[in-house]
């Protein structure tokens, strides 16, 4: 019986640690980064914050740049509920009071407080509903702001236009975007993939990747919300709001899998998916579980699963095979002709995340993640594209499409009407392969 693999364990990461964690992902990182002056708060070495989304993913990249020292200052917030923003306001008032700074005026709620977010701070943090990440962090840059952007960086082709469109302006504006795939700032993957690209395994032939959970931030509706403000409030299960479980959950694994080989984008793939078990309104029009299968020019075939179903077998890895061993990701292990294990230091690697961005702030430096970010958010969408229409997506028509999941965020009101509605079961439609078209 197979053990379940977890996500690996992680730990506060010393001064010694940080440094040379620095060198690495410095030495990652070196064709992406470039020098700027640095953007401060005038007349001062501040570094104003803005967290744009206040649930459980964006506080906590807000508290680890916080910790990072006494420059970092949390100058505005916003959320689409009054209620999680002005929660999370006494929570980083009464942890940082020497750097909250944030006041009546810049703490907000509803779609329109990102103008004033972004106006107050010289970097936005971004993590919400994933459907606004692209946007928020066109118009973060376009103001010359620095951005962090959460994963995923987008949910459908229009969202990757506006990302790549975004990280091209980021350079031109001197402004960093860092990326929310944390596993590429892990010590520990850091050396692993060192050694995959050494030659550990041999030539890779085939990976499974798994993101198998399950239901995640699941939020019973409140009957005083209305339609629209209760797919808010539950948005990692609804399409146009998070991309469903290949955009969100499975990213992680297919930028880890582009990154070990060497970049490379997938010439198509097909996939399968549906729902079986996850029945409800709690559940909105998402699938619970899904498979997708992805081809490369250099041979190697990725088999990637994910689901969200109660009672199943759980698993967060990447097994990676190659013609002269075998990698086991999340335990850092390799079998074969050349075994190893990874025995040294850990980090957070979330923790890194800020650090790279207040660093290069600090330091004068941009860092520009466009390159990674983008393509493995396509790789991604054509995943979760070719899941829903039931036939086989190339990389050429999912980067030549620009379908945007309706409502396009310039059309999303609050007390708009909403593009679909549960039926008389509780239940709200789903995509029907071979019958519903996305491209």
């Amino acid at each position: 019986m197979p053990t379940p693999a977890s996500q690996p364990p992680s730990a506060a990461t010393s001064r010694r640690t940080f440094l040379r964690t620095t060198v690495a992902t410095a030495s990652a990182l070196a064709a992406c980064s470039l020098r700027t002056p640095a953007v401060h708060a005038a007349g001062t070495d501040a570094i104003r914050i803005g967290m744009l989304g206040c649930g459980g993913r964006c506080s906590g990249a807000a508290d680890q740049a916080l910790s990072l020292g006494p420059d970092v200052k949390l100058v505005a917030m916003n959320d689409v509920f009054r209620r999680r923003m002005e929660e999370k306001r006494e929570i980083f008032r009464t942890k940082y009071p020497a750097q909250f700074l944030a006041t009546d005026d810049t703490c907000t709620w509803g779609l329109d407080g990102y103008k004033t977010v972004i106006e107050a701070s010289d970097a936005v943090l971004i993590a919400c509903a994933s459907k606004y990440h692209s946007f928020y962090a066109e118009e973060a840059v376009k103001a010359g702001k620095h951005v962090f952007v959460e994963k995923p960086h987008a949910i459908d082709p229009a969202g990757c236009i506006r990302m790549r469109r975004t990280c091209e302006l980021a350079k031109k504006q001197g402004v960093c975007v860092v990326s929310g795939h944390e596993s590429r700032y892990d010590i520990a993957y850091q050396e692993q993939v060192k050694r995959l690209h050494d030659g550990a395994i041999g030539k890779v032939v085939a990976i499974q990747s798994m993101f198998l959970r399950a239901p995640y931030g699941v939020v019973h509706r409140d009957p005083q919300l209305s339609e629209i403000e209760y797919q808010f409030a539950n948005w990692y299960h609804f399409r146009w709001l998070s991309g469903d479980d290949v955009t969100q959950s499975l990213v992680h694994n297919l930028d880890r899998m582009r990154w070990v080989l060497h970049e490379e984008n997938p010439t198509w793939c097909f996939g399968l998916g549906g729902r079986s078990t996850s029945f409800g309104e709690e559940y909105g029009d998402m699938f619970d579980h899904h498979t997708a299968v992805y081809e490369f020019a250099s041979g190697p075939r990725l088999y990637a699963l994910c689901q969200t179903r109660v009672g199943c077998y759980p698993s967060w890895d990447d097994i990676i095979m190659g013609t002269k061993g075998v990698c086991h990701w999340t335990d850092c292990r390799i079998e074969g002709e050349h075994p190893w294990r990874y025995d040294g230091p850990r980090n957070d690697a979330h923790t890194e995340e800020q650090k790279i961005l207040i660093g290069a702030i600090r330091e004068g430096r941009v860092v520009n993640h466009g390159d990674t970010m983008v393509d493995s958010t396509y790789t991604a969408i054509m995943g979760q594209v070719a899941c829903y229409d039931g036939t086989p997506v190339s990389w050429e028509q999912i980067t030549q499409a620009d379908f945007e999941f309706e409502p396009k965020v310039a059309d999303v009101r609050l007390d708009g009407t909403p593009s679909i509605t549960p039926n008389a079961d509780g239940n709200y439609p789903l995509p029907r392969p071979g019958l519903d078209k996305f491209l």
